[in-house]
């Protein structure tokens, strides 16, 4: 065995940490968000953020640091384990050791990060937003393969991208691909909400980041941006003029990210999850296409 590398975790496991940013208000799916977060909404049988750690710990990670905000407790007593519960009767997610930090104000994505920095004690980490499912059919999934992507090749951070309808650009962080775009790719510029006209690809962020420490030192350089936030868009960006190299890795035919943050993408979520469930799936898409047919 060749010899470890200073910062590389022990087990050989190159990135085993990963934070989960949940200190959002959730305003536009009030009135459903004025007493719990939106982390919390069911999406099928279990909550939001029971999705999205499963996926963390599918993917070997072992630490986790959810930076919430006020009105978020709930999200904490979910993810607690049970003490009086037999580690053979514990789902894989709840091995996984979780910290908490609060993001008082809400600043934006970047600024949320930044809290992270002495939990991420010089390593390399994922970031995972914690109102955004990926539902992946493939092997390896997503996350893998971006973990395995950005330890072979550490550049300062390696991105998940889906392709969007070319006329909801300007919802998303969109990246400009340097060359040709395959299973994974470099970019030469990432721009927040551009404007359709101005849009370099109808590539966008997926909600799923590896990042390298010397992010902290870019975010600090950060001025706030659009809405007066810290945007991580924006910290990418200074990464990218200074010459570091950022990676992508696109979602596969069969995964697709499922968006909590607003009711229209929160319905079609619950009803794409709700349509698997291995108990009632089949009634309930028997019960929509008669529905579907009553209202014709």
């Amino acid at each position: 065995m060749g010899r470890r590398e200073r910062g590389e975790p022990q087990g050989g496991a190159l990135i085993v940490k990963a934070v989960v940013p949940a200190a959002g208000r959730g305003t536009r799916l009030l009135p459903a968000t004025r007493s719990q977060p939106k982390e919390m909404l069911p999406v099928g049988r279990k909550p939001t953020i029971q999705h999205v750690v499963e996926e963390l710990a599918e993917s070997g990670l072992r630490e986790v640091l959810l930076i919430s905000g006020q009105g978020k407790r709930a999200i904490e007593d979910h993810l607690d384990r049970d003490a009086g519960q037999n580690e053979e009767g514990q789902q894989p997610w709840m091995r996984l050791r979780f910290f908490h930090a609060r993001q008082s104000t809400p600043r934006g994505l970047a600024d949320a990060i930044s809290i992270a920095e002495p939990f991420a004690a010089d390593q390399p980490f994922v970031v995972a937003l914690g109102d955004s499912i990926i539902i992946s059919r493939e092997r390896p999934p997503l996350l893998r393969r971006m973990i395995a992507v950005h330890a072979r090749h550490r550049p300062a951070a390696t991105i998940a991208v889906e392709r969007v309808p070319r006329e909801a650009v300007n919802r998303y962080g969109i990246v400009a691909p340097r060359g040709k775009v395959g299973s994974v790719f470099a970019i030469s510029d990432i721009v927040e909400k551009p404007a359709l006209d101005r849009a370099p690809s109808n590539l966008s962020a997926a909600g799923r980041y590896v990042l390298e420490p010397a992010i902290f030192e870019a975010i600090r350089r950060t001025k706030p941006g659009v809405g007066g936030e810290l945007w991580l868009t924006d910290a990418l960006r200074i990464l990218l003029r200074e010459g570091h190299a950022i990676l992508c890795v696109p979602l596969r035919r069969a995964e697709h990210r499922l968006d909590i943050g607003n009711f229209l993408s929160y319905f079609q979520a619950f009803l794409e999850v709700s349509l698997r469930d291995p108990e009632h799936g089949p009634a309930l898409r028997a019960w929509a296409r008669g529905q579907l047919r009553a209202r014709k």
